[in-house]
């Protein structure tokens, strides 16, 4: 409190004791010196009143609580008399108002940067505190960004107004950046381990990339308990790892951290019991759990075991289920005993399933994903289930789904999942390119979630120079309210190559019956008219012995099975598919295609994912029909092989040329030993091995590397007889008008009539 308000009490009660020892009786109270202060909010603690008898500790109260409210830099108390009629007089002087900040000094920093740490707002009334504070946070974001030696200073210049201009002057220094990190003491973990661990990084030449190499003593001091618990992992459970010693170079640009571990013994598993609220015998409790004696302790495995007993008992209904573990060191025996102690509580039911947030899609299209009913035991798989199921539809940016006790019945919980919707569709017109297609004139409805009933509707055109396409297609994935999907396609595609052209008019009639959540059989019948006609004279002689009119009557059958964690963008799980292709039920044609196909996804780290795609196939005609054109095996491009040419991979004929005219006057053609034709094959395998990493997560941009391998091989071929081989890199985008790739891929060994490279875009699903 400043000098002036004891120098004033003293005064106050100097003359109050010339009246009364005891209490003080005033007229009136006032207060003065108030211009820009709420008087309001002084009034609000002040606790003296006319008319009141009141102690000297309650006028002390009220200058401490005055001066307290932080506008005002001196308080005092004062008596004014006429004669018999005394009035009390709080004086306050007011603080200096804020009306500019400045920072100076800062060049590597922008002041719009530095303004939003800063806690003093204009206008507003000017606090030691605030200065303090705004000082401290300058300099933890200059440290965070690499300045450790920076120097912060304050100034305030009032004018006649009472009013003030703050300035920050700052030395920024030079940028300090993390050269080593070393480790001392360690056996356990190797240096290199120990790095990987922990957050602070070394500074290298990506670092303006991930923002690391900068000296952080928040996250220095995190990654010391991180050390600590990782050493805890491998029995180490006396651990000591000491604070950092930090060593700057000579011209205070570079920082080397020297951390000294004392690792300690070695400890091992002892006793492993189990007590309290058993659901089962306590040996078969025992067996529940993951531990092996005299095995090295580790905490991680600890609370893997507690999860384990929790998912137990929460998945039987004890939504309160606490699980202690209580551990005894031995430090003879280098021992760590373990006693878990189960609190069950009571078993919980599920009341009310409470669905909100979808302002398009059904209720019921939300329901059915769920795995808990109402009436039913409580289960926390089930309830992570059910979210997970929810977010595959891939209909909602966001989707939570809560356990709420009942106050009046804590027996039971009620169930609210709450969503938000996401386009699900989309609408395009206009003009295009496509690296297979050429231009092309385009226009498209996709909606996936069709009048909020989880349809999936598809209307499609394309027109360009070499491309012509339409289509429909409508499948209910839900038909009549029971788990099975119910579908169709029309289309009609033309489509125009440098050897022929080929008109297909058709349509598909689709039934998928589910084995289980991951595993759907699938069933389509397909009836299409072929034409293949415009044959170039120079095309090989298989090619054209495919000219004319066919029809297709096909049933197609797949059994299929999904454990991904996330459909739409999956990061671990894998995706399955076997099919079967018979054609001849009618029509012209007859042939069996049958393909088998494999794709995993194995998370790494940092959001990057491992994806390894395997894909083989066999047809073959029968009955002495050949497999049609359209049919066979076509590889190479964005689809299959990538840094070949699209349907350039695989089985080609030479092709002819004019070679004069015979007797007749009749054209000669012959085989040229030059130009050939791709004509697919009748097997075909390949694989892809791609590391997805994320660019901008935000933007849902990804980066891949990629390498590719396969071919396509003709009936008289083996399999795996000659296999091409490619390498590249690409981008990934889920952009507006849908997943959007870019890819380019290079020939590991080209051909001598073949590029050394290729790049491919699409826009359409990623697999």
């Amino acid at each position: 409190m400043p000098k002036r308000i004891l120098v004033m009490l003293t005064i106050l009660f100097l003359w109050a004791g010339n009246v009364s020892a005891e209490l003080l009786t005033f007229a009136a109270v006032r207060i003065d010196g108030v211009k820009r202060i709420d008087l309001a909010a002084v009034k609000e603690v002040v606790r003296v009143a006319a008319g009141t008898a009141v102690s000297e500790a309650v006028i002390d109260s009220d200058l401490r609580s005055i001066y307290a409210l932080g506008y005002f830099r001196d308080v005092e108390a004062r008596i004014e008399r006429e004669g018999e009629i005394a009035t009390l007089v709080y004086r306050v002087d007011e603080r200096p108002l804020v009306r500019k900040i400045r920072t100076e000094g800062n060049k590597e920093l922008k002041s719009s940067k530095l303004r939003t740490e800063i806690t003093i707002r204009t206008p507003g009334v000017l606090r030691a505190r605030d200065l303090q504070a705004s000082e401290d946070a300058l300099r933890r974001l200059y440290k965070e960004e690499g300045f450790y030696a920076v120097e912060v200073s304050n100034r305030v210049e009032v004018s006649d107004k009472n009013e003030a201009t703050v300035f920050f002057d700052i030395t920024e220094g030079k940028k300090v950046t993390i050269d080593h990190i070393e480790f001392e003491g360690n056996s356990a973990y190797s240096d290199r381990q120990l790095r990987k661990f922990i957050q602070t990084k070394q500074w290298w030449i990506f670092s303006w990339l991930t923002s690391g190499g900068k000296y952080n003593e928040d996250m220095l001091q995190n990654d010391l308990m991180i050390i600590r618990d990782q050493y805890f992992n491998v029995g180490r459970v006396r651990v000591d790892v000491k604070q950092p010693h930090i060593v700057l170079s000579e011209d205070r640009t570079k920082m080397d951290i020297f951390i000294e571990i004392d690792e300690g013994p070695e400890y091992h598993v002892g006793q492993v019991d189990i007590k309290g609220d058993l659901l089962l015998e306590k040996d078969e409790m025992l067996q529940e759990l993951d531990f092996v004696l005299g095995e090295v302790f580790s905490r991680e495995k600890m609370r893997k075991n507690m999860d384990k007993l929790d998912s137990y008992y929460s998945n039987r209904g004890y939504a309160y289920v606490n699980v202690s573990p209580f551990t005894l060191i031995d430090d003879e025996k280098k021992e760590v005993s373990l006693t878990f102690d189960i609190e069950q509580g009571i078993q919980v039911n599920i009341g009310r399933i409470n669905i909100s947030g979808n302002t398009k899609t059904r209720d019921k299209v939300v329901r059915r994903e769920l795995t808990l009913v109402e009436g039913e035991i409580y289960s926390s798989g089930r309830l992570e289930n059910s979210r997970k199921r929810i977010n595959n539809l891939g209909f909602f940016s966001e989707v939570n789904v809560d356990s709420i006790p009942r106050h009046d019945d804590p027996a039971t919980m009620d169930v609210d999942v709450d969503v938000k919707e996401q386009p699900t569709g989309s609408f395009s017109v206009g003009f295009g390119f496509s690296s297979t297609d050429g231009f092309i004139g385009q226009g498209s409805v996709s909606q996936d979630n069709f009048l909020g009933k989880a349809l999936q509707l598809n209307l499609a055109a394309s027109i360009g120079g070499d491309y012509t396409n339409y289509r429909i297609g409508l499948l209910n994935p839900y038909f009549m309210d029971k788990n099975l999907a119910l579908g169709f396609d029309a289309y009609r595609t033309d489509r125009e190559w440098d050897e022929y052209s080929i008109e297909s008019t058709g349509g598909k009639v689709k039934l998928g019956l589910p084995l289980s959540y991951e595993t759907r059989l699938f069933f389509v019948y397909k009836l299409e008219l072929q034409d293949i006609y415009d044959i170039s004279p120079y095309s090989s002689w298989y090619i054209r012995e495919q000219e004319g009119k066919s029809t297709i009557s096909s049933l197609y059958s797949s059994i299929s099975k999904n454990t991904t964690d996330f459909r739409p963008d999956p990061s671990r799980g894998y995706m399955t598919e076997f099919s079967v292709e018979v054609a001849g039920l009618g029509g012209t044609e007859k042939f069996v295609k049958t393909i088998a196909d494999y794709r995993h996804f194995f998370p790494i780290k940092w959001g990057i994912v491992f994806t390894p795609h395997a894909r083989i196939g066999y047809v073959s005609g029968y009955n002495g029909k050949n497999v049609p054109l359209n049919e066979r095996f076509f590889l190479g491009g964005i689809n299959t092989i990538r840094g070949f040419e699209t349907r350039e991979v695989g089985p080609r004929e030479p092709r002819n040329y004019f070679a004069g005219y015979d007797e007749n006057n009749d054209p000669i053609y012959k085989l040229s030993d030059n130009d050939y034709d791709y004509i697919g094959g009748e097997k075909m395998a390949y694989a892809n091995l791609e590391v997805l990493f994320p660019l901008i997560k935000d933007a849902q941009l990804k980066g891949l590397v990629f390498f590719d391998i396969g071919n396509a091989w003709g009936e008289d071929e083996d399999y795996f007889s000659d296999l091409r081989y490619s390498v590249g890199v690409g981008i990934r985008w889920q952009s507006p008008l849908g997943p959007l790739r870019l890819e380019w891929g290079y020939n590991l060994d080209p051909y001598d009539y073949e590029d050394k490279s290729a790049f491919d875009f699409s826009i359409g699903k990623f697999f």
